[in-house]
């Protein structure tokens, strides 16, 4: 048995040029809600399609952020994200993907107005991108928005906690819930968003970890 190394060539004639050598299986928003109570679930986030090629392969969901704000645009929040930069670098990472479920940042002022006005613009983003879902920031408030777009056939991630796109009046990035009163309330959006037909949620803690959970 040959013990010589295998080199691995990227098919770079192609945009869906990926480091994974057999294609996988795409997963579903359906199959993430029956792991819940299972294996826990990997969920990195990736602004290219190279970072999605190198993530793909260990990730059950890439989460396409509005981080990249900050990140790629050296922007000092994300409130001055748009559609169109989600739209350009969500649709990138689905191509540079082939197992994970890709879910988009839906960017501040894209769906707090209505109900109406968040089914347009995640409607937009699946077409334009191809993902698996979307995400929104908030609880309570938030939740009457989530469950239209649920029976509407938009899965939606929810995001409770430190919620960056409210950074205006927040006043800054500090850990959310360190009081018992405030912890109490993160825990009331978290149940409302699932009530509402969110698959899952995204949070920011005590101790500032960004954590995932799924919902059945």
């Amino acid at each position: 048995m040959s013990t010589t190394p295998k080199t691995l060539t990227l098919p770079v004639s192609t945009s869906r040029a990926n480091p994974t050598p057999q294609p996988m299986k795409r997963l579903t928003v359906p199959r993430i809600r029956q792991r819940k109570g299972g294996e826990p679930l990997v969920m990195l986030t990736a602004y290219t399609v190279r970072m999605a090629q190198l993530m793909d392969p260990h990730c059950d969901m890439l989460l396409v952020g509005d981080s990249l704000a900050q990140v790629i645009y050296g922007l000092p929040h994300t409130v001055a994200v748009t559609m169109e930069m989600m739209a350009l670098h969500g649709a990138a990472v689905v191509r540079g993907s082939y197992h994970a479920a890709v879910i988009v940042d839906m960017p501040f002022g894209s769906y707090e107005a209505s109900p109406e006005l968040a089914f347009t613009n995640a409607s937009r983003l699946l077409k334009e991108t191809g993902a698996a879902g979307v995400k929104v920031e908030g609880g309570k408030v938030i939740a009457p928005t989530i469950e239209f777009l649920t029976q509407r056939g938009i899965p939606v991630m929810g995001h409770v906690g430190l919620t960056p796109q409210a950074v205006n009046i927040l006043g800054g990035y500090g850990v959310r819930g360190k009081s018992a009163a405030e912890a109490r309330s993160i825990v009331e959006d978290a149940e409302a968003v699932a009530k509402a037909g969110a698959f899952a949620h995204g949070d920011r803690g005590r101790d500032g970890a960004h954590r995932h959970r799924n919902y059945r």
